[in-house]
Parts: structure tokens; C-alpha cells; sequence
């Protein structure tokens, strides 16, 4: 009983330093008040924005994190991770509340230009935090820190969601202010509370040696468990995104009503927010390489599911409780995985995988359209079987510890 209390929810949360709180609390407070990626193609739209140039927007602002999400990690390593959240959130501030500001006629281009810079920007703060978490948090509950994070991104989300309901009724423009609000607010907790916490530096090249070689970038390159990793991320974020393209155009085309899909949202959203952190905490009991191979598994037997369920709403509810299960069983896990690595590289292998996420996460909804276009249903068991192998890609990227200790993992790629 004493080691499963030790190890449980209420241990972590204890052992959860001041400096993490102030993080997640800004994490969770800046998620309040994030609306660009949400409303933006609405609110262009609103202000006479034709639809084709509205996803212009959206491409401009996914483009910026993914370019971001690398330079932030570099920017974490290099000034540490203080002055990296500090920095990029009061950057976004004034970058997201100039929207409305430049969303008038004659002014497109330039809200393009504007909205880029915000997502470069607004993504340059996500490395550093999980870097700190990395730094911080007690090695046993690293995982559980990163499922802390998860929740404070999926309950500001369902916060933001229900705020700019009520903005929206206001004003349009409001979405953007208080957006540019809370991130100056984030920046000033950030610089205010937060330790910096910089990375050691990297080894210098023996004389002759390629100075590339050693460098975090040459050791990633070569790191062959780490890049099965990046494709598992790749394929397994393209597939989660056809929950918000192909399973809502399968509800319609099967003649159920777009309120069954809100229910699903809605339900998923509570669920992963209210128990993830829970689940965690037996989850970690686990051998890495099995969470995140069994939970890929049974997030893809959920679409598979959907493909079959015919316009069956219990189905249609039953394979989203698996889709959710699969989520917890193994989002932490995958999500703690670049922190494994040592110091030094932490936060450049933060950026890259940031940066690969951003990139399926731009071409997802894309290629989602694309393929249901073509193949209509026969498109979920082709998700399912691409689940299946982000779930064996995932197993042989993860399972470090079991053949060497995960900490030489980069080490020995220099030598």
C-alpha cells in the first residue's frame, strides 16, 4: 500500500515543485487564450475574408510553429528557459491583438505576415516548458508531469472554448485582445516566477574531429531509435487529426446529427481532463514500449469502429470511449520520450519533435479530406492500420532502458 500511495496522484501533485505549479498555471492561463488557431478562419471570414484566402491564414500561422517549435528549442538551450517562455510570449502579445488591427481592406498581406510571426513566436515557448518539466520534476513522475501538462493544455482549450462564445456575442475583435492579453500576462508570471534553467554545454570536438559531429542536431541525425520515434509522432498525429475531419464527415455522411459529434468532443475533452492523470499513474507501471504500443492499438481499433458503425450512434460513442482510452494509455509516455535524452541535446530534440508535430498537424486535415474524398469509409481501417504501425514505430523508438540506459542513448552516437 505504501509504494502505490508513494507512486499515485496525490504523491505526484506533492512532489510537484513551486516552479511547475507557476508553469502549468501559465500554461493553463495562456490556453485560456488561445483563439488564432481556433477563429481565425472564422473571424476572417467575418471581416469579408473570402474561405480560400481565409486557409491562407491558417497555413501561415502553422508554417510560423513549425518553424518556431525548433527555434525554441534552440533559444531554450541557448538563454534557457525563463527567457525563452518570457521572451516569445511577450512577442505574441502585441503580434495577436494587431490582427483585427490589420484584418481591414488593402490589409490582407499584411495580417498573413502578422499571423506567421504570431505562430512562430507563440510556439517558441513549448521546448523550454518541457524542458523544465524534463529539469524539475522528480524522475519517477516525469511521466505524470507530462499528463499535468496535457491537462492544463486540454482544460484551457475547453475553457477558451466556451469564452470566446461569449466574446464572439460581444465582439469579434475581443478574441484577439484577450488572446494578446493573457500572453503578456504569461510573459510577465514567466519572468517573474520561473527559474532559468540552462542547458550544459555541448562537448567540445576532439582536435581533427568534425566539429558537426558532436553537435545536437549531427547526434539526432544519427540516433536511429529516436527517428523511429519522429515517424511514430508524424503518422500518429496525421491519424489523430482525422478525428476532427473523418469521423465528422462519416456522422454527416451517415445521416446522424452534427450534435452526436459535439457530444463526443465534449465527452472526450472531460474525460481526458478529469482522468488522464490518474490512468498515468498506473500506466507508468508499465514497460514504456508496451503503453505506447497497446494504447496506439486501441486508439486505432476506435476508427476502425467508426468505419463500421453504419450510422449507429452507440457505436459511434463506444469506439470514441476507446479513441479517449487509447489517448491516456499512451499520450504521456510518447509525449515524456525526447526528454529522456541528455541535457545537452534536451531541448534541440524538444524543437525537432515539436516541429515534426506541427508539420503532421498542418498536413493532417489535408490529406483527411483528400483521402475520404477518395475512398470514403474505406478510409478508417486504413487509419487503423497506420495506428498499428505508429504503435511499432513507437515500441522501437521508446525501448531504450531495456537494452541500455537511455541516458547514453546520444553519447554513444558521438563516439
Amino acid at each position: 500500500m505504501n509504494d502505490r500511495a508513494s507512486d499515485g496522484v496525490l504523491a505526484a501533485i506533492r512532489a510537484t515543485p513551486a516552479s511547475i505549479r507557476y508553469l502549468l498555471g501559465g500554461m493553463l492561463l495562456n490556453q485560456l487564450g488561445a483563439f488564432v488557431q481556433s477563429f481565425l478562419l472564422l473571424y476572417l471570414v467575418h471581416r469579408g475574408v473570402s474561405a480560400e484566402l481565409a486557409g491562407v491564414g491558417l497555413v501561415a500561422y502553422a508554417v510560423g510553429a513549425i518553424i518556431g517549435s525548433t527555434l525554441g528549442g534552440e533559444l531554450a538551450h541557448r538563454l534557457g528557459t525563463r527567457f525563452t517562455i518570457g521572451l516569445a510570449m511577450a512577442a505574441s502579445g502585441p503580434l495577436v491583438a494587431l490582427i483585427p488591427l490589420l484584418s481591414g481592406p488593402g490589409t490582407f498581406w499584411l495580417v498573413i505576415l502578422d499571423v506567421g510571426l504570431a505562430g512562430l513566436v507563440t510556439q517558441a515557448y513549448r521546448p523550454a516548458a518541457s524542458v523544465m518539466l524534463a529539469e524539475l520534476m522528480p524522475e519517477k513522475f516525469q511521466v505524470m508531469s507530462f499528463s499535468m501538462m496535457r491537462i492544463a493544455l486540454n482544460a484551457g482549450a475547453a475553457g477558451a472554448a466556451l469564452l470566446a462564445t461569449v466574446f464572439i456575442a460581444v465582439n469579434w475583435d475581443l478574441l484577439f485582445y484577450v488572446d494578446g492579453a493573457t500572453a503578456l500576462l504569461y510573459s510577465l508570471l514567466a519572468f517573474a516566477l520561473l527559474p532559468n534553467v540552462v542547458a550544459p554545454e555541448e562537448e567540445k570536438p576532439a582536435p581533427g574531429e568534425n566539429a558537426s559531429r558532436g553537435s545536437a542536431y549531427s547526434v539526432l541525425a544519427r540516433d536511429g531509435r529516436f527517428l523511429m520515434y519522429l515517424a511514430a509522432v508524424f503518422i500518429g498525429t496525421v491519424v489523430y487529426a482525422q478525428y476532427t475531419v473523418a469521423l465528422p464527415l462519416k456522422i454527416v455522411a451517415d445521416g446522424l446529427s452534427t450534435d452526436l459529434y459535439s457530444f463526443v468532443l465534449a465527452t472526450s475533452g472531460i474525460v481526458l481532463i478529469t482522468c488522464e492523470l490518474k490512468v498515468t499513474s498506473y500506466i507508468v507501471k508499465w514497460p514504456p514500449s508496451l503503453a505506447v504500443f497497446l494504447g496506439h492499438v486501441v486508439f486505432g481499433l476506435a476508427f476502425l469502429g467508426w468505419g463500421l458503425s453504419a450510422g449507429n450512434a452507440a457505436v459511434v460513442i463506444i469506439s470514441a470511449a476507446m479513441f479517449t482510452g487509447g489517448l491516456m494509455m499512451s499520450g504521456p509516455t510518447m509525449f515524456a520520450r525526447p526528454a529522456k535524452v541528455p541535457a545537452r541535446y534536451r531541448a534541440r530534440y524538444l524543437g525537432v519533435t515539436s516541429s515534426v508535430m506541427g508539420l503532421a498537424q498542418a498536413l493532417g486535415p489535408i490529406l483527411g479530406v483528400l483521402a475520404w474524398t477518395a475512398l470514403g469509409s474505406v478510409w478508417f481501417p486504413v487509419l487503423t492500420v497506420l495506428a498499428v504501425i505508429t504503435g511499432a514505430l513507437a515500441w522501437g523508438g521508446i525501448k531504450v532502458k531495456e537494452d541500455k540506459p537511455e541516458t547514453v542513448i546520444a553519447e554513444e552516437a558521438v563516439a
